[in-house]
């Protein structure tokens, strides 16, 4: 997304060199617009020794099993987001046991950071924007294709999908190492 006009006094932005990258600054102002990552957070949640998958309604990857995960809102923690996330998505409450990995990539304007957690109440069901909910058993993932097309974003958070949930694939639960994302 680029702007076209300053947020500050609204003159035309132009592309210019910016510490040492060209950016839209503005030539009446100074103004410099510095586009950052959005955190998003992932919640690998076990209940019942199984894992928490939900069936992806909206985009990106709409269709997909993938961990249930969002936004972090303005004014809570990230692991009071896994905590909101996993309660919108699953009905489920959770405790936070530790982060698992950060995940970035060029071009994508999120990042993303997998938590793992375990459930501590409630009974697993879909909401939000989850259109299914299954419990994986270790070694019982289900099988998906990468996305084919599509915009960037599905191809890294496919990747991302699969790294975290690899130890599941396995046959194993993971262990309590931090991994590191990509």
């Amino acid at each position: 997304m680029t702007l076209q006009f300053c947020p500050q006094c609204s003159t035309p932005l132009v592309i210019a060199p910016v510490h040492g990258r060209d950016r839209e600054s503005c030539p009446a102002c100074d103004y410099v617009a510095f586009h950052k990552p959005a955190p998003v957070v992932l919640a690998i949640i076990e209940h019942a020794e199984r894992l928490v998958l939900i069936r992806r309604k909206l985009a990106p990857l709409a269709g997909y099993w993938a961990p249930p995960g969002g936004y972090v809102e303005l004014g809570e923690s990230l692991e009071d987001a896994v905590v909101r996330e996993a309660r919108e998505e699953t009905a489920l409450e959770v405790a936070v046991d530790g982060l698992l990995g950060v995940y970035s990539q060029a071009g994508v304007r999120a990042m993303i950071l997998a938590y793992r957690a375990h459930s501590t109440g409630g009974e697993p069901a879909p909401g939000d924007d989850a259109g299914e909910l299954c419990l994986v058993a270790p070694g019982q993932l289900p099988m998906q294709r990468p996305p084919t097309g599509g915009e960037p974003l599905d191809h890294w958070f496919f990747a991302v999908i699969r790294d975290v949930t690899t130890p599941w694939q396995w046959g194993r639960r993971p262990s309590t190492r931090t991994m590191t994302g990509r």
